[in-house]
């Protein structure tokens, strides 16, 4: 039977509901039994005791609050009856201690990943567009509306339909009141020309130019980041060339995340190009091909152990 609450942290004085719970319904939970006084929603949380105003409110083990007011064992906690406490910081020398649930039920369990050759597996297999510089965005926006409406993942196709026929009922002069959006079958993985690909993403962005060196910098770390994701396949990076966040340096930091990345990297300085227009067909076709290798990966099983959150 699944279970409807979880505590985080053996010290928390909260308790998580997993679940939509009633007022009145009686949660058993580690031998003890809670009552609740408010309906709680999943995700939210309600106390394993009264709470005086002032009482410190821990969650992960830590303190993350205050109470505001009596609260009851089983009262939800919300933003009314809660206010914003914590320890003081401490960044260095700090020892945490964390005790690791029991996850021997899990052993031999596995799941169906898509394996990179670092060894990492992810939950699905991507193809990422990334500008260096805002200036770009255009060129990503035109680019995904090629590929997305060509290569089965675009979403907007009936709504493309009901201003179709909006259009043809205006020049025909009837009454377009009339007219709603009619119901489409969703798109599947089986309107899709590259079946082992889950979709083609595009991290359009305000920064890479202006600002400071640092945040060029932070700008290039987070998108380090995202590129060496075991999600991702391949990467289409598309560069203006005078940017603060220089093509050179975005590979460096992936680079510096991960001396062993090994995925197809696809680079265009618009600058560089003969015109916008070869740019952007370029790196349609030069992407096409590197679909058609990732599209040659397959779900394979792996241990839970590989399953990367966030």
């Amino acid at each position: 039977m699944a279970e409807l609450v979880l505590k985080v942290h053996p010290n928390d004085n909260v308790i998580v509901a997993l679940k939509d719970l009633k007022k009145g319904q009686t949660i058993q939970y580690k031998g003890e039994d809670f009552v609740l006084q408010d309906d709680v929603n999943a995700k939210h949380k309600f106390f394993t005791n009264d709470m005086q105003a002032g009482d410190e409110i821990i969650m992960y083990g830590v303190l993350v609050g205050k109470a505001q007011n009596f609260i009851p064992r089983g009262g939800v906690m919300n933003t009314e009856n809660t206010r914003h406490a914590a320890d003081p910081f401490e960044y260095r020398p700090y020892h945490y201690q964390w005790t690791p649930p029991d996850v021997s039920k899990f052993e031999g369990r596995t799941f169906n990943g898509y394996h990179r050759k670092d060894g990492r597996v992810g939950t699905a297999n991507y193809w990422l567009f990334m500008p260096t510089v805002f200036c770009e965005n255009r060129n990503l926006d035109v680019i995904r509306e090629a590929l997305h409406n060509e290569l089965g993942y675009a979403v907007t196709d009936k709504y493309k339909r009901y201003a179709h026929h909006l259009v043809e009922a205006y020049k025909h002069g009837e009454d377009i009141g009339s007219l709603d959006l009619a119901p489409a079958a969703p798109t599947t993985p089986n309107d899709r020309v590259f079946k082992n690909i889950d979709g083609i993403k595009f991290l359009n962005h305000q920064g890479g130019c202006g600002g400071t060196r640092q945040d060029a910098g932070v700008l290039g770390k987070l998108l380090a980041a995202y590129a060496d994701h075991p999600n991702v396949a391949g990467v289409t990076i598309l560069s203006l060339g005078c940017q603060n966040l220089q093509t050179k340096q975005l590979l460096e930091e992936i680079k510096l995340r991960n001396p062993d990345f090994d995925k197809p990297l696809l680079v265009y300085e618009q600058q560089q190009s003969q015109s916008e227009e070869q740019l952007i067909s370029d790196a349609i076709k030069d992407t096409f091909k590197g679909l058609i290798e990732a599209n040659k990966i397959e779900r394979q099983p792996a241990p839970l152990s590989k399953l990367v959150l966030g």
